[in-house]
């Protein structure tokens, strides 16, 4: 959740022309990769878990790619990086924890 607050105030002072353009998405992304893993820590199966976390792993390569591209348009500076090295970290756990509970 850390990520989703530090994306928010990231994406605050973007310009007004992309408040429905590349702001929403990167928070509704941001969102999304949270809000995946716990919607598959609350259901029934380590199957279905796997599902979810595959689907929030996908969203941080979106959020990263966003973060990066926002970067490149100078809509982001240099306080970007801690956001994608946490990022980089929770991919790894990420798809550790994936591999951990397909063995099951």
């Amino acid at each position: 959740m850390d990520i989703v607050t530090e994306v928010y105030r990231l994406t605050a002072d973007f310009p007004k022309e992309e408040k429905y353009g590349l702001t929403s998405q990167i928070r509704r992304v941001a969102v999304s990769v949270v809000s995946n893993v716990a919607e598959g820590a609350g259901r029934n199966s380590d199957k279905e878990f796997v599902h979810f976390l595959g689907i929030s792993n996908g969203s941080s390569y979106e959020l990263q790619t966003q973060l990066m591209l926002s970067r490149k348009f100078n809509l982001l500076d240099e306080r970007v990086n801690l956001v994608l090295d946490e990022l980089n970290q929770l991919q790894k756990i990420n798809y550790t924890l994936q591999q951990k509970l397909s063995q099951n």
